[in-house]
């Protein structure tokens, strides 16, 4: 409001000048256009290339770009040295990580346009096994794909509204309501499907269109792009995904230009619920079976791509690029350590020390900015 004021201001005094200099200046002379925010858009493309430039800095996805390819090359370089002991370029290494990757950037994107407007969900592991098992048990007593397909979606989604009428209506604090409900979602699992494995045999049709294998790719990196497009224009380039980042940055000031914080709280919780179903979908359909016990422990490691991405864990920043990388960039550092044979304790240690640290960048990007 400041700076609009600011520059109302200025228009103001230029706009004053200028009639004073028109009472000087001959007749028929042009009077002095007065100034506008359009004048300060830029024009050029150099211009436009710098303003997004500066964007991209400015939502953390920039360096985690930057850290990503670095690491990137290191292991193409390892792998030139000793393709070997370290086959991080073989086909199999990457029909792994296509599996892999998208179904952790999906939780991201969820987990983390949810950060953005000023909250959390530790229910979505939970909410993820509770999905995979209403899919794998649908198809499994003779329904049709769509069907258990759109009774997952309804179930992530419903689940995730719960959380946010929850925590917008009842003014709960989403730490202490999503921890509840994740206690109360693993229950509920239990209670579903026993404490058996629920299996599930795709048909060939399903796997060509959720895991179809692309060579040196799987059919789930497809679903990740067709997801992160349209969650970057929803967030980016959409109305809503800027009341997104004015509820998380500040939900007094959103308010009082007659944003809604309540209603597009819910909806933040309403895409996580999208985004964790269509994970659960991804993974039922590759492994063909699923535990109760299967998304235990998948919130951190979605929080954590979310914030090793640039999301502020104040709410109010963060980028969908950056939480794909995010997602990307901890499960290339875990196929590092495996390839290398390190014991698989040094990833918990890894993702540990990666959260501090993103989370201690972060906070330094948003002291710079103040």
């Amino acid at each position: 409001m400041s700076e609009r004021s600011g520059q109302t201001t200025a228009g103001s005094i230029a706009a004053a000048g200028g009639a004073a200099v028109a009472e000087d200046a001959p007749a028929g002379s042009v009077p002095a256009r007065k100034r506008t925010l359009a004048d300060s858009a830029p024009t050029s493309t150099a211009d436009r290339l710098t303003e997004r430039f500066r964007q991209i800095r400015g939502r953390g996805a920039l360096e985690i770009g930057l850290v990503f390819v670095l690491v990137q090359l290191g292991c193409i370089i390892y792998y030139l040295v000793d393709p070997a002991g370290f086959p991080y370029l073989e086909k199999s290494n990457f029909n792994v990580l296509s599996q892999s990757i998208p179904v952790l950037a999906i939780l991201a994107i969820g987990a983390g346009v949810l950060i953005i407007a000023g909250e959390f969900d530790l229910s979505l592991g939970a909410n993820f096994t509770f999905c995979a098992l209403v899919f794998t048990r649908w198809y499994a007593d003779s329904a049709s794909a769509w069907t258990a397909t759109g009774m997952a979606v309804v179930t992530g989604i419903a689940i995730a509204l719960l959380n946010g009428i929850l925590v917008t209506k009842a003014k709960i604090p989403s730490f202490i309501v999503t921890l509840g409900m994740m206690l109360f979602w693993e229950g509920a699992a239990l209670f579903y499907n026993g404490t058996t494995a629920s299996l599930m045999v795709p048909s060939e049709a399903m796997k060509q269109v959720f895991t179809a294998d692309l060579g040196f790719f799987r059919g789930q990196v497809l679903w990740l792009i067709g997801i992160g497009v349209v969650f970057w224009l929803l967030v980016h380039r959409h109305r809503l995904g800027n009341h997104i980042f004015a509820v998380g940055g500040n939900p007094a000031a959103a308010r009082a230009i007659s944003i809604n914080p309540d209603r597009v709280k819910i909806i933040a919780f309403g895409v996580l619920g999208l985004c964790v179903a269509l994970a659960a979908i991804l993974t039922a359909v590759r492994t063909g079976s699923v535990q109760p016990g299967t998304g235990r422990g998948m919130e951190l490691k979605a929080i954590a791509a979310a914030v090793v991405g640039g999301v502020a864990l104040s709410g109010g920043r963060g980028s969908v690029l950056g939480m794909v990388l995010g997602a990307a960039l901890i499960l290339t550092v875990q196929d590092i350590l495996l390839l290398g044979g390190a014991p698989g304790f040094y990833l918990d240690l890894f993702v540990g020390l990666i959260i501090v640290a993103a989370a201690f960048f972060n906070r330094m990007i948003e002291g710079k900015a103040k």
